[in-house]
């Protein structure tokens, strides 16, 4: 079970729930991965509903690797991740707002 207070989002891939957390050193590796200065684009472009594939699956691997995952985004090549692509669109926004409000 996820904490959504701590930041953290629960995936379902291959029908097993993950929790995924963007930690600072999630995001450093997001940054990297996506070859940005900062995450301030990447947040903007999904306000704006203007994100790639690219954006969600780095994303997704962040947040699972942020929540203790081992694994790559070659891993989650052939995975199934409940929702599909909507699912996992999703899941990525959540981890977004999750990083960066305060706690309620």
């Amino acid at each position: 079970m996820v904490n959504p207070l701590a930041g953290e989002v629960e995936i379902i891939i291959d029908g097993s729930p993950h929790r995924c957390k963007l930690t600072l050193g999630a995001m450093a590796e997001l940054e990297a991965a996506l070859g940005a200065d900062s995450l301030v684009g990447l947040v903007q472009r999904f306000e704006a509903g203007k994100f790639s594939s690219r954006d969600v699956m780095a994303l997704i691997v962040a947040g699972l690797r942020g929540g203790g995952w081992d694994g790559n985004a070659a891993d989650l090549i052939r995975a199934d991740i409940a929702g599909g692509a909507v699912g996992a669109a999703q899941a990525a926004a959540h981890l977004l707002v999750r990083a960066f409000s305060p706690p309620a």
